[in-house]
């Protein structure tokens, strides 16, 4: 984002302050207060999910709110980048100094991206040089201190250095408290005693991570109906590691006197004459035309100021929507005029649809998924229940919602149904996206080949909602994880709401960057487990109906007690009894032991036993000097064809 918009989610009243934060926010809110004037530049750096970027955002609004005309910039580096390639494309670097040389405040985030990139790098430097001199107050956020980031021009280097760095560390325990306290208060979730400190006590690795495992809580209590206690966190949250004990408090005088720093700012009513004036300045200032505006404040009469304002809020809302679509199609669309002002809305909206290609969307959900057949069972009602509290508040309750298990468990069923139902549920009227990461990353490929990826790019980021199956796909593809890293972040931004399915949990994806892995364990991790008997019976019922055979209840149980498979292996294992049984009108449990035999238990264990003996074989030097086992002297034997079927199913 280009300006700071008011959130009250990025503030210091919410950024909970501890012995591990307490200098970078003393220094964060002095900068707020004077900008120019005290800690120019303030370069804050930490790992991912400490709360840089709520800490920026949170500067830049206290600032706003004491300095009403202040012209402030927010944006993270891969932004800037985007805007410099651009304007270098298209002969208009003149407008891109000019927009960012009338800045007071300039607010950079994930400033590590400079590594490695010299003529980003120069082009930095002038920058960072005229706003300087011209006593512009810069704030830098970053993973990594200044001297970290890898092959960084020595001249930038000193001038990120030369103000004052602070870092955030991972909180301690009383700080973890005091965050699981505050966040509870905000979600209204209580729990027995005891249990805020449980979670406080585990090991994870950044704040985002422990805000995950409350998000999961919360849901367990309210969707799976489950009593949260001190005794089953652990078991709840699949803790891996060990509880952390708390570190005695140690004596921080310094720390207590930095937090003096903070001054009280009285708050006075502005006349709604004033009100209006300030909103003209700074929709002005964004680059919107506000006549409507402007004729209210000239008027006699007093109007609803509040209704006037939400009402311009929704235009430029309405225009930004437009104005995304339509670079879907067209990039150069996106610096029309008419989408700059409310009062052309009507013109907005008629560029928009009429633009070539700005229907072209991403890959739709499958109807074939449906919610309707997709089958509920103890071992995936949880993740049902979080799903179905995504589709009611998109992008409000569980977001990104994680959801993991085998292959065949019915994720990508899941994920599509969720989709599906998004469409329905806005009347056709949300943006959605349902692919795999493979896919994911082809287009992105084919984006790059064709030199469309800024089209691209606008595509996925005007989405309401995103789906991405087998996460796991994006392991060692550095390019893909890049883009979906700064998708993640545009999409979240802004509400929107983001699916994410996988063969395993997000601690267990190698080759997957930790601030991305971090971000998957921030929303809600769910699991879907192997179908139980009950389950099974219904799949084993669906996949013979399907298939037009009566679902006898002898049979559907004598299936269902033969094996632990997947939704996708029985569906795979019925159409293969059908084929084998050929014309007969009704199967029976006689029927489906001419297949499949009956169950042999094995001694003591009371499960059947499948065992494969291979009898003496001779192995047999190749050519290459390599050996191998003739499969013509090779006898694999199975209790039965059904055991065998299982088998070739895995």
């Amino acid at each position: 984002m280009a300006h700071i918009e008011s959130d009250p989610r990025y503030s210091f009243d919410t950024f909970v302050v501890g012995t591990t934060n307490r200098l970078a926010v003393a220094a964060s809110r002095a900068v707020a207060q004077a900008p120019g004037s005290s800690y120019n530049p303030l370069f804050v750096y930490g790992a991912s999910g400490l709360g840089k970027t709520h800490l920026l955002v949170a500067v830049g609004q206290l600032a706003l709110k004491l300095h009403p005309g202040l012209r402030i910039r927010y944006v993270p580096l891969d932004e800037w980048v985007d805007e410099l390639h651009a304007a270098v494309a298209s002969a208009r670097m003149d407008a891109f100094k000019t927009r960012y040389h009338e800045v007071d405040m300039l607010i950079l985030d994930d400033v590590q991206f400079l590594a490695g990139r010299r003529e980003t790098q120069s082009e930095m430097l002038r920058l960072f040089n005229f706003l300087h001199r011209g006593g512009c107050q810069i704030i830098l956020a970053s993973d990594r201190a200044p001297t970290e980031i890898s092959d960084l021009d020595q001249r930038l280097l000193t001038r990120l250095s030369g103000g004052l760095i602070v870092d955030l560390d991972m909180p301690d325990y009383e700080t973890r408290v005091a965050i699981l306290q505050r966040k509870c208060e905000e979600r209204d979730a209580r729990f027995e005693t005891g249990v805020i400190e449980a979670v406080a006590r585990l090991g994870h690795g950044n704040v985002r991570e422990l805000q995950g495992a409350l998000t999961r809580l919360v849901a367990f209590q309210r969707l799976g109906e489950i009593a949260v206690t001190s005794r089953n966190v652990c078991d709840l949250l699949g803790a891996e590691a060990s509880p952390e004990a708390p570190a005695p408090a140690a004596s921080n005088e310094f720390g207590n006197f930095l937090s003096d720093i903070s001054v009280a700012v009285a708050q006075h009513i502005e006349s709604w004459r004033a009100r209006l004036g300030e909103a003209v300045a700074t929709w002005n200032e964004r680059g919107y035309r506000t006549a409507s505006l402007e004729r209210a404040l000239s008027g006699h009469d007093v109007p609803d100021v509040d209704v006037l304002l939400q009402s311009f809020a929704a235009a430029v809302a309405r225009l930004q929507a437009l104005e995304r679509k339509a670079a879907a199609s067209d990039p150069a669309l996106a610096r029309s005029e008419v989408f700059r002002n409310p009062d052309r809305l009507a013109e907005a909206e008629a560029l928009a649809a009429g633009a070539p290609g700005v229907r072209r969307l991403p890959p739709q959900p499958e109807a074939r998924f449906s919610r309707d057949t997709f089958e509920t069972g103890s071992s995936n009602q949880f993740a049902i229940k979080a799903a179905d509290a995504v589709v009611r508040e998109p992008g409000r309750r569980y977001n990104p919602l994680y959801i993991h298990g085998s292959a065949g468990t019915g994720k990508s069923h899941l994920g599509h149904s969720i989709g599906s139902e998004m469409l329905a549920s806005s009347g056709g009227a949300h943006t959605v996206a349902v692919l795999g990461a493979d896919a994911f990353s082809q287009e992105l490929i084919t984006a790059l080949q064709e030199g469309g990826s800024d089209t691209w790019r606008a595509r996925y980021r005007s989405l309401d909602v995103l789906i991405l199956d087998d996460v796991q796909n994006l392991t060692g593809k550095a390019g893909t994880q890049e883009e979906f890293f700064h998708l993640f972040n545009a999409l979240f931004a802004e509400g929107k709401q983001i699916v994410l399915m996988s063969d395993r949990a997000p601690r267990a994806l190698e080759g997957v960057e930790e601030r991305l892995r971090s971000r998957f364990e921030g929303g809600l991790v769910v699991e879907i487990e192997r179908p139980d008997q009950s389950l099974r019976e219904r799949l084993y019922a669906r996949a013979l109906s399907t298939l037009g055979h009566e679902p006898n209840v002898d049979l559907v149980s004598y299936l269902a007690a033969r094996t632990t498979a997947t939704a996708t292996e029985i569906s795979e294992a019925v159409k293969q009894l059908v084929l084998h049984l050929g014309d007969v009108k009704e199967l029976t449990v006689a029927a489906a032991q001419t297949v499949f035999g009956k169950p042999r238990e094995s001694a003591g264990s009371g499960k059947p036993a499948h065992r494969v003996v291979t009898s003496r074989v001779t192995a047999i030097a190749s050519e290459d000097g390599s050996f191998f086992l003739p499969t013509d002297k090779t006898i694999w034997e199975w209790p039965d064809v059904g055991g065998r079927l299982i088998e070739e199913l895995r």
